[in-house]
């Protein structure tokens, strides 16, 4: 009969790597007290390590795209309002150019 895989949680798993990063026990207390293997222990801390700046990451990720989303709405509407000015200018000169010739 095969035995099934345990499954553990994010939170049991943070909590026996801050065990061992803070010291409070050892690998070999950890690993005897929850039955695990120290490769095992081992690999989460490095998953923690490794991940950690993600903690912090999505929000300013997010803040990041919000910001470029803004910046491409803004260059939109710059490229808007350029074409709308240059439209102007042209009627512009063209009214007075006629303006002008009207008046000879």
């Amino acid at each position: 009969m095969s035995r099934k895989p345990r499954q553990f949680s994010g939170e049991f798993k943070f909590d026996v790597v801050m065990q061992l990063l803070t010291g409070n026990k050892s690998i070999t207390e950890l690993c005897r007290e929850y039955q695990l293997r120290d490769s095992l222990v081992y690999r989460w801390r490095d998953e923690l390590l490794a991940r950690g700046a993600q903690v912090y990451g999505p929000e300013r990720a997010s803040g990041e795209a919000a910001a470029q989303a803004r910046i491409a709405e803004l260059e939109r509407m710059v490229g808007r309002l350029a074409l709308e000015l240059e439209t102007v200018k042209k009627a512009s000169h063209w009214l007075t150019s006629r303006g002008r010739s009207d008046e000879r």
